[in-house]
């Protein structure tokens, strides 16, 4: 079941981006680790602010392809430790970007990717959709 629309996600998304941004210091990661989780931020900052979808701004990518984005980035954390062999020279780094690629996967099956994105309400409860 598809329980997480496109207005929730995009909120899930910027708490996300402020997860990567603060790990370095929440779970003490330095060097390597830190430096990708705020590439991670920076990063997942522009795909969310570049996709068509109310939390967005620029509306460049659509919010199913944010979906594929998000699909091979869970896989690719979940697989990183193995991928860079770091799984067993930092197991709090291992733990945190496979625990972050099964959020981003659980995220994606969750998601209504096919919901309208430009749906909003407006004044007393009626729903509008905005037309390109």
């Amino acid at each position: 079941m598809k329980v997480i629309s496109p207005r929730m996600h995009g909120m899930l998304d910027y708490g996300t981006i402020l997860l990567f941004a603060l790990a370095p210091t929440l779970f003490d990661l330095d060097g390597t680790y830190a430096t990708v989780c705020y590439i991670l931020a920076a990063g997942y900052l522009a795909v969310t602010l570049l996709t068509d979808f109310q939390m967005g701004i620029a509306h460049l990518i659509s919010f199913p392809m944010h979906g594929w984005l998000e699909l091979i980035s869970g896989l690719a954390l979940l697989a990183s430790p193995f991928l860079f062999d770091f799984a067993d020279d930092n197991e709090t780094a291992r733990n945190f970007f496979m625990a972050m690629g099964v959020l981003f996967i659980g995220t994606w099956l969750l998601t209504d990717w096919r919901a309208d994105t430009h749906t909003q309400t407006h004044g007393h409860g009626t729903m509008m959709s905005n037309q390109h």
